[in-house]
């Protein structure tokens, strides 16, 4: 009889410096558990992750009971929470949004404003900052992943979405993931 896969989100920030993710991976795996899916990046000078860790129940519990040594040993701040699998949602179609503009604040806010009022979830994002090349304006860019509920019509959808980011003055794209 198999036992039961449970699941642990961990999310640790602190100054980012080599052998951060060696650790913490090493200390998953001796514990038992792995790494189901994960985000890591730097910000600045701190390294932040985010981690779904499955196993049983008395693996996690032993990780969970390992985290605080861990934060001393790494310098990190560590948050871990209990939680159930992705749940399907076939109702649900994938799409990625990506967006670029020159940078100016309330990017992020207006486009969650705008799929937050349609029910749309975001699912995924990452944003970054640059600089043009040869002009050197500084300049956004923003890739999502939505979930889009299948009762809402996408070509509506997508109308909706453009003359939204045309009055921002934000280039857009808006279409399906490919599985």
């Amino acid at each position: 009889m198999s036992a039961q896969l449970n699941y642990l989100v961990i999310s640790a920030l602190g100054k980012d410096r080599p052998g951060i993710v060696d650790e913490l991976s090493h200390t998953i795996l001796d514990e038992g558990c792995n790494i189901t899916d994960s985000r890591m990046t730097v910000l600045g000078g701190e390294f932040a992750i985010m981690l779904m860790v499955g196993g049983n129940w008395n693996t996690l519990t032993k990780l969970e009971d390992a985290i605080p040594e861990l934060e001393s040993k790494l310098g990190l701040t560590i948050i871990a929470r209990r939680t159930g699998g992705k749940q399907s949602e076939d109702t649900l179609l994938p799409y990625g949004v990506e967006v670029v503009a020159m940078d100016h604040p309330g990017i992020v806010h207006h486009l969650a404003s705008f799929f937050s009022q349609r029910e749309i979830n975001i699912e995924d994002m990452s944003t970054s900052s640059y600089a043009a090349a040869h002009t050197g304006t500084p300049m956004f860019s923003v890739q999502m992943t939505v979930g889009i509920p299948s009762s809402i019509h996408i070509a509506t959808l997508r109308d909706e979405f453009m003359e939204f980011c045309d009055g921002l003055n934000l280039d857009a794209v808006l279409e399906p993931l490919k599985n």
